[in-house]
This record gives structure tokens, C-alpha cells and sequence, in this order.
């Protein structure tokens, strides 16, 4: 019966996700979805509003900083866990 069961729900996000996939843009179209005036923004003004002399340092490190942040910590956390759960329980 679990195994039953597992093989339909399997088979049906299979199918959803393939559906999705139908509506995607085509890939390098210049009329994706990517392509916009952030983008634009970024590339044009990135290096003179950041003062970075790399635009893609200067869009992590300016533009997506808390981003960045709140991302290393669920980053560390998760490692923190698995650490635990790997030595029993015990952490320290």
C-alpha cells in the first residue's frame, strides 16, 4: 500500500513539474522574464553606486547584503544541526 501510494504522489508532482515546465520562456530569448530594467540598473550603474570594482561583488556585498546575511545564517545553522544530530544530541 506505501509503496503504492509513494509511486502516485511521485508520478503526479512529476507531472506538475513538467507541466510548469511548458510555460517556461525559451533559454537566451530577450524577452525573458531576466532580462529587465534591474538588471539594466545593475550593470549600468552597479559599479558607480557600489564603488566595487567588481559588479558581481559589488551587487552581493551592496544590492543583497541582508540577503546574503540571513542566508549564511540558516546556511550555519543547518550545519550546526546535522552536527548534532550526528553526535547524538551532544554539543559540545
Amino acid at each position: 500500500m506505501r509503496l503504492t501510494v509513494s509511486i502516485f504522489v511521485a508520478v503526479c508532482l512529476a507531472v506538475v513539474l513538467l507541466v510548469g515546465i511548458v510555460d517556461f520562456p525559451e533559454f537566451g530569448a530577450a524577452n525573458n522574464p531576466a532580462h529587465n530594467e534591474v538588471m539594466e540598473k545593475y550593470i549600468e550603474e552597479g559599479v558607480k553606486e557600489t564603488g566595487a570594482v567588481n559588479l558581481v561583488s559589488g551587487m552581493i556585498l551592496d544590492y543583497r547584503a541582508f540577503d546574503t546575511f540571513i542566508e549564511s545564517i540558516v546556511f550555519f545553522t543547518a550545519v550546526i544541526s546535522v552536527f548534532a544530530v550526528l553526535k547524538g544530541g551532544k554539543i559540545l
